[in-house]
């Protein structure tokens, strides 16, 4: 047991000296492991930060809600006027939907809610935000919003009743319309399309879907008061929270025979209408990850391959070079394997080197691209690091053990009488 661990010892020791007489060569015989663990981990925090933005846009959207649309969240590709030409969602149907749900008390739906959407500025003095996110809807969208209000209330339905000009603020559109404080922004006013809203809540900060569309970028004011400026139905929608508990599925296949009846349609008939739900999104987000993942495991594979070719050169190179040393080792008693254990820990030792660096690059590269793209959860785990050396290690083990081998084998009269 102790000559075992003094082998290792010493190999370790032989090791770091090689290392360091030949820095220069160690680092550049590195160069495809450092690329290839860069790759992988660069890689892996890609996927997982799209995971954690997909989990995290899931709950804004609300994994309970349904969204009964014109369009599918999809690329519809060249069935593009097949869809354009499909009669425009009534936020009227709302009305139907929950009439049908309170005559079913036993329905897996609860609630249905419309929202009317439009685009337009938002200005408050001499500050403005254009093409803000504009949701006319009822009083009872604030029971099934995802965001709490961080300042004030939702609004009434005596207020959506009456029409009254009452608006809640995104968080973002709030610091940008009142950089001196949110709590500012309650009870002042801000103007659209001409017509003065009085601020009667700020959403708390919700995010970004995947670091790209910003959910803090939207006003919600009754739809009643949108119809004085815009009646458009072209991007209408209805969302339909499920009751509690119901299964997603059944309540689905409930919700498509219902607004097919309302919508009129026959048995044979197309549905021409979508009911979009935020599990669907995962379909639309495959492909991205899979592309990722193998472009990510292409530039792997190749960089440790030429890496490991590199490695396995060097090594051979060393054991030539070191032949007469090694044959003084075996006539002085040092067993075969204790060789062999050498030049293996020395081509680990550099793979591990090499994973070392690329970590560290990889780290520094994330840093970079989370300072250029706050908003994408970019993430870097322990599992990516564990992987990196796992994958340090085999590449050293596979790269060193033929050149290992070899040294192990030599005959040390042979070795002793190389010039």
């Amino acid at each position: 047991m102790a000559q075992r661990v003094s082998e290792w010892t010493e190999s370790f020791r032989i090791a770091l000296e090689q290392l360091m007489a030949h820095k220069v060569r160690s680092l550049l015989t590195a160069l495809g492991v450092i690329i290839g663990i860069v790759a992988v981990t660069l890689m892996g925090t890609a996927i997982k930060g799209i995971d954690k933005g997909f989990s995290n846009s899931l709950d804004m959207l609300g994994q309970d809600i349904f969204y009964i649309e014109k369009w599918p969240w999809a690329d519809v590709g060249d069935e593009w006027f097949k869809y354009r030409n499909r009669a425009d969602i009534e936020t009227s149907d709302a009305e139907e939907i929950n009439r049908w749900i309170r005559a079913n008390p036993d329905s897996s739906l609860r609630i249905a809610v419309p929202s009317k959407i439009a685009f337009r500025n938002v200005k408050r003095d001499d500050r403005s935000i254009s093409g803000t996110y504009i949701n006319g809807t009822s009083s009872e969208f604030g029971i099934i919003n995802t965001a709490d209000i961080e300042r004030g209330r939702f609004f009434t339905y005596s207020e959506e009743i009456s029409a009254q000009n009452v608006i809640i603020l995104g968080h973002d559109v709030a610091n940008t319309l009142f950089p001196e404080g949110t709590e500012q922004a309650l009870g002042d006013r801000v103007d659209i399309h001409g017509f003065k809203f009085e601020v009667i809540g700020v959403l708390e900060r919700q995010g970004s879907f995947l670091g790209l569309q910003s959910f803090d970028k939207q006003v919600i004011i009754p739809l009643t008061s949108m119809l004085r400026f815009h009646s458009g139905n072209w991007n209408n929608n209805i969302r339909i929270q499920v009751a509690a508990g119901a299964d997603m599925d059944v309540a689905y296949d409930e919700l498509t025979g219902l607004y097919r009846r309302i919508r009129s349609l026959l048995p044979e008939d197309e549905n021409d209408f979508e009911i979009n739900r935020s599990e669907a999104l995962e379909e639309s987000l495959g492909p991205v990850k899979s592309g990722i993942a193998i472009a990510g495991f292409f530039i792997t594979g190749l960089a440790l391959f030429v890496g490991a070719i590199g490695i396995m050169n060097i090594t051979f190179v060393s054991v030539k070079e070191r032949t007469r040393e090694i044959g003084t080792r075996r006539a002085i008693g040092a067993r075969r394997q204790a060789i062999l254990l050498q030049f293996l820990i020395e081509a680990v030792s550099i793979c591990i080197l090499g994973g070392i660096i690329g970590l560290a690059v990889a780290y520094g590269l994330k840093v970079g691209i989370s300072s250029a793209f706050p908003n994408f959860p970019f993430t870097f785990s322990t599992d990516l690091v564990i992987l990196a050396c796992a994958l340090s290690i085999l590449t050293g083990v596979l790269s060193g053990l033929a050149p290992a081998w070899q040294a192990a084998r030599l005959d040390p009269a042979n070795a002793l009488r190389h010039e």
